[in-house]
């Protein structure tokens, strides 16, 4: 007994830190399949000796609560589901929950790897947003879900009130686009969709979950006041009719064997979705059925989860290369022997930084077992010690830059080793990339392999050289480096037509760091030129909406070096555009100094318009209310801006008072 408990205790202690990791700081350190297999020892565990389960993280459901978020109590206690890992275990369940029920029908369903919220609707209006939260109080996340497609705002055939539970993910697709982008950026790469899809919901600028492309699959019917649904697949259906996206492909099943069929079919085509599953669920689909069989504190008697084991196999580190990225951070890159992996094959891992290579004393030249994390991104899961070579050494990041090598330093606050040569080769390529990315300067026909023939053939050294690739143009045909006539015709005038660019996308462009298009349009948004925010001060810049000391910091640094001013003197030499168009169309000032936040949905306008319309009057739109606002402009289904306005006493405007004010 005494061995059991200090296993208890240990196991409490271990699941409290990795709930803490997976649901309030949105950054897991061990796969879903390992945290369910612990907190399955522990269940069985505290089966065993009850009196040490009061305070067990078995008996919460969820994580904590994100401090700036508002909390929202929850109608009902939001359960999570037991899980089961073998064929046995599914027919276990099967056959309890059939105990005590005549008939049983079961529904399975696809289990989507994202955040768990809880939309609500009255009289057909979708009016508040909530995460699961502890499973008692949840966050309103009603301005982020927003600008989710899938969230209808508004429903036909509704009762008086109506609450579903859905599922907010990312799509594959969606998720590598993040991470290119916050590669652009030199920030941390997003370890899965999940987690990115997790964090981007609870961001409190709710135009980042726009900008990520979020998705929503609602996968139950909590509450349908007036309106009654014999079957889970019946409610599923009605929803669907409401203009909801359901739970994909979900099928209703009569025996233990159909269930384990359909677990194994989503099994062999989870590699192929465009999502991430990590499981399947299985729902008794009677209602009144369920209600016979109830809940216990943390979880239904009338379902659960089947978790699938995240495909692994061994393979060999042939090499580990190094890889420089527009910022200089140095990354090291596992190359692998190509393995089948997940539904395609896998030739690299990315190592991360010296820190996770000591962690797991990863060497050229050993066995590893490697998995996708989250299903996309490969990994190396841990070394198998006993097939190391013998005369193995350990692996260390060069002190030198492998392209330029200049010494390399540690960044502030973080793993990661960074090259500091301002004139590093590989820095110029990557941030010429970017230049001309859809992000930036969106010079189309100028990617990745044009920008590195034509610095390899020595036509372009920095961003301004591109301006003066006219002067090639016979030459660029004659050697076909960027291929015939029409295609470098095709490449010089995207590059003359980039000149005419509104300054947003030229800062953005600059590459300066944890500055995106976001930011570079705020700054085009309050300074007439590029000029002006050269000149502009740490004060200036902190009070510009969404800025904070690291970025201001950051722009004060770029454009205080004198090589980046040279650039910026030779693009404007080259007739690029430097005045900001969005101040120069401003005529009308009325709005100057004013302040506007903007939520719900209006009845002529779209927020984004909105938007370009106080803009337009020389306004400023923040996406979060403070007492420094001066209007909130709010349509249907506004919500907790709109609370928090008349909290603070900030006047709130209909569209019509708004069409008054840019009318007058």
């Amino acid at each position: 007994m005494e061995s059991s408990k200090d296993r208890i205790l240990e196991l409490q202690k271990l699941i409290t830190y990795h709930n803490e990791k997976y649901h309030n700081q949105d950054n897991p350190e061990i796969s879903d399949y390992e945290y369910d297999k612990l907190s399955l020892e522990l269940r069985n565990l505290e089966e065993k000796y009850p009196e040490f389960a009061k305070k067990s993280p078995t008996q919460k459901v969820g994580g904590s609560l994100k401090r700036e978020l508002k909390k929202v109590a929850h109608d009902v206690k939001v359960l999570s589901l037991l899980d089961t890992f073998s064929k046995g275990e599914v027919y276990d369940m099967i056959g309890k929950i059939s105990k005590d029920v005549l008939n049983p029908s079961f529904v399975v369903e696809k289990k989507i790897d994202g955040l768990s919220v809880l939309l609500r609707y009255e009289n057909g209006v979708f009016t508040e947003g909530i995460t699961r939260g502890d499973g008692v109080t949840g966050e309103s996340v009603f301005e982020s879900l927003l600008e989710i497609a899938d969230v209808p705002r508004k429903i036909e055939d509704a009762p008086a009130y109506l609450q579903v539970r859905g599922e907010v993910y990312m799509s594959d697709e969606a998720f590598l686009r993040a991470n290119e982008k916050q590669e652009e950026l030199g920030k941390k790469l997003f370890a899965n969709p999940r987690n990115c899809a997790a964090g981007t919901l609870r961001q409190l600028d709710p135009s980042i979950v726009r900008e990520r492309g979020l998705n929503l699959f609602v996968f139950n019917l909590e509450i349908s006041e007036g309106k009654e649904f014999k079957s889970h697949s019946e409610s599923l259906e009605y929803l669907k009719n409401q203009g909801f996206k359901v739970s994909p492909d979900y099928v209703v099943c009569k025996t233990a064997d159909e269930v384990w069929q359909t677990i194994q079919n989503i099994g062999k085509k989870r590699f192929n979705l465009p999502y991430g599953i990590d499981g399947a669920v299985v729902k008794l689909d009677n209602i009144a059925d369920r209600e016979i069989l109830g809940s216990t504190s943390k979880a239904p008697r009338w379902a659960f989860c089947y978790k699938y084991p995240p495909e692994a196999k061994t393979t060999l580190i042939e090499d580990i290369i190094i890889q420089v990225g527009r910022t200089g951070r140095i990354t090291p890159l596992a190359v692998l022997k190509p393995v089948n992996l997940a539904g395609s094959t896998v030739s690299r891992a990315t190592l991360h930084n010296q820190d996770y290579i000591d962690l797991k004393d990863i060497r050229v030249g050993d066995t590893v077992l490697v998995q996708k994390a989250g299903d996309i991104i490969p990994e190396v899961v841990e070394v198998i010690i006993n097939k190391r070579p013998q005369n193995s050494e350990k692996f260390n990041l060069p002190e030198n830059c492998p392209v330029c090598s200049h010494k390399t330093e540690k960044e502030k606050d973080g793993a990661h080793l960074v090259c500091q040569n301002p004139d590093c080769t590989q820095k110029h390529v990557r941030g010429i990339i970017y230049f001309a990315s859809k992000d930036a300067m969106n010079i189309e026909g100028m990617g990745k392999s044009t920008v590195e023939t034509l610095i390899n053939e020595g036509y372009i050294k920095d961003i301004a050289n591109i301006y003066a690739l006219e002067k090639f143009r016979d030459e660029l045909i004659e050697k076909g480096i960027v291929g015939r006539e029409k295609a470098v015709d095709n490449l010089l005038r995207a590059i003359e037509n980039s000149k005419q660019n509104d300054i947003d996308r030229l800062i953005a462009g600059l590459g300066i760091r944890n500055l995106g298009k976001q930011s570079a349009r705020v700054l085009s948004m309050n300074f007439g030129s590029l000029e002006d925010v050269i000149d502009a001060g740490f004060d200036r810049l902190i009070a510009l909406p969404d800025f904070g000391e690291t970025m201001a910091n950051d722009i004060l640094d770029f454009l205080s070096q004198e090589k980046n001013f040279k650039i910026i003197k030779k693009l404007e030499d080259a007739g690029v555009n430097m005045i900001s168009k969005s101040q120069e169309s401003i005529k009308d000032l009325r709005f100057v100094g004013l302040t506007f936040v903007i939520t719900g949905t209006l009845p002529s306008f779209s927020r984004d318009e909105a938007a370009d319309i106080v803009k337009s009057f020389g306004g400023k739109v923040s996406s979060s209310v403070s007492k420094k606002t001066n209007y909130v402009l709010f349509g249907e289904a506004a919500g907790s801006k709109l609370t928090k306005a008349q909290e603070l006493g900030v006047k709130t405007i209909t569209e019509d008072e708004f069409k008054e004010l840019i009318n007058e």
